[in-house]
């Protein structure tokens, strides 16, 4: 059965002389790159993507999503499959592959959450990279477990914990999913949602 899948893949951090030159650069945009997603290895999530379904997905997103220019993601993780656009902070406008990292290229929209992103970046806090998508995992055994072939991205968020390996995006990371970090992200969820509604 498939469910959503949510893996943290890597973090953002920049100093405020590196912001201002991203948008002076690219005519007013902050456009920042790094690694997305890696494939064929054990992220900290204990979760491994085959490179050939992760491959076959970012050649299907970037056919589609980017390419429409509509590859959002959002500040924080929802529970759900959707991209909520009252909630939209930025747009995937590259993904290539550098051996088996997915390398990837965001821009952060001028939207409420995108303001917020910006402005987070811009006074030093860490923000992680983080895939959705749907689809099921077979366990291997030792609490590890492997992404099937029925698996499609969502999007990438943005989020507040950090933690792959060796993945940057001009400090990109990993993260780790743990109960009080499930627990953060659904009350930010809420939060967001009451927001939304107000």
């Amino acid at each position: 059965m498939k469910q959503v899948i949510v893996d943290y893949v890597g973090s953002l951090q920049f100093t405020p002389e590196q912001i201002n030159e991203a948008i002076t650069t690219n005519n007013g945009k902050l456009i920042v790159s790094g690694i997305m997603q890696r494939g064929d290895a054990f992220n900290q999530n204990q979760r491994k993507y085959p490179i050939d379904i992760l491959q076959r997905e970012a050649k299907k997103y970037k056919s589609v999503f980017i390419a429409e220019r509509r590859a959002l993601g959002e500040l924080d993780h929802p529970e759900s499959s959707v991209v909520n656009l009252a909630n939209v902070s930025h747009n995937v406008i590259d993904l290539w592959w550098d051996g088996n990292d997915l390398m990837g290229k965001i821009e952060i929209l001028p939207t409420p959450s995108g303001n917020i992103a910006k402005e987070l970046l811009r006074a030093g806090v860490r923000l992680g990279i983080s895939s959705r998508g749907m689809g099921s995992v077979t366990n291997l055994g030792e609490g590890k477990v492997e992404v099937q072939d029925d698996f499609e991205i969502v999007c990438w968020d943005l989020v507040s914990n950090p933690s792959t390996q060796g993945a940057f995006m001009n400090n990109l990371n990993e993260s780790v999913s743990n109960q009080t970090t499930d627990k953060y992200l659904k009350i930010n969820s809420l939060i967001g949602d009451i927001i939304s509604i107000m």
